[in-house]
């Protein structure tokens, strides 16, 4: 198959879903009140999907659903609690999905915690590796039934979308100190390593479960200005713009919400990425990661690092 066109100018979700039902599929998307989380949610219900909103924060969720009813009186939303910082606020998320039977047919890995200052979860994994990578772990291991019961239901493959970056390239996942025990914390490396967990987690998860229907992407979403960059200061972009010196207009095209949740919408429902499991995106295209992020052998052992970790 042809490598999917990247759209110029940047595709929005609405352009990708153009013409896509959704009716009778149910996806599941965390970090939903705010940012990327909020676009995909609202584009994911227009187009007739049940949505599940995953958030931490449920009254802000509330308001993004009252907003989303008031333009789409018809969605349908469910508002469901999880903290991505506690392992067991995710076991029992994945319980009430399991209690109540539910297929999912679409997961969107969406929240995340970027440059924050040390601070450790919970089960005491640093935040940004906690959060980033191993809650969402967590989170889909246990909804593994409901993903493959919804591809046995409709016959065809469930999305497993878990947003990564391109920030992920500076730093690969130590696998000896993924928690900064031994290490000086530096919040750069800290969340470059929890995106290179991000793509390598989908490499090992289609490796595991793509003969069950399951079909896994990273995605890059590209620069967008939301509240994940609450934590940076003019110094932190400054260090930024070091690390992105090689790679041209990393930094320089800003996109908008709608076009930085577009990947992410992408992912989930193009039929062309049914063959493509495991890839990593970008720019509603394939995209190219880095080979610490894409090896199969670090990605297996960071799946077996992880089940041990969350266990």
């Amino acid at each position: 198959m042809s490598r999917p066109a990247i759209s110029t100018p940047p595709m929005t979700t609405d352009e990708v879903l153009d013409g896509v039902d959704l009716g009778g599929r149910t996806a599941l998307v965390t970090g939903p009140a705010g940012g990327l989380g909020t676009e995909t949610v609202r584009a994911l219900a227009a187009a007739g999907a049940r949505v599940i909103l995953a958030a931490r924060a449920i009254s802000a969720a509330e308001a993004v659903a009252a907003r989303i009813w008031d333009a789409h009186p018809g969605a349908e939303l469910d508002i469901l609690g999880v903290d991505l910082a506690d392992l067991d606020c995710v076991r029992a998320l994945g319980d009430r999905i399991a209690d109540r039977g539910l297929p999912i047919d679409i997961l969107i890995n969406n929240a995340g915690v970027m440059y924050t200052p040390f601070a450790r979860t919970r089960d005491d994994f640093e935040l940004q590796f906690g959060v980033n990578h191993l809650g969402h772990f967590a989170l889909t291991t246990a909804l593994l039934p409901a993903l493959i019961a919804a591809a046995e239901r409709s016959g065809v493959p469930a999305r497993v979308i878990t947003l990564s970056s391109d920030a992920h390239k500076a730093h690969p996942v130590d696998l000896a100190d993924p928690n900064f025990v031994e290490r000086e914390y530096n919040k750069f490396v800290a969340y470059g390593q929890s995106k290179s967990a991000n793509a390598l987690m989908t490499v090992e998860l289609q490796r595991r479960f793509g003969d069950q229907g399951l079909r896994a992407f990273a995605v890059h979403p590209g620069v967008c200005a939301t509240g994940i960059a609450r934590h940076m200061s003019r110094d932190d972009m400054a260090e930024m713009k070091r690390m992105a010196a090689d790679t041209k207009n990393s930094l320089a095209n800003l996109k908008a919400i709608p076009e930085a949740a577009a990947t992410s919408v992408w992912g989930a429902t193009a039929p062309e990425l049914d063959t493509l499991g495991g890839a990593y995106l970008a720019d509603c295209a394939l995209g190219v990661a880095a080979e610490h992020a894409t090896d199969p052998e670090t990605a297996e052992a960071l799946w077996t690092l992880s089940a041990t970790l969350t266990s």
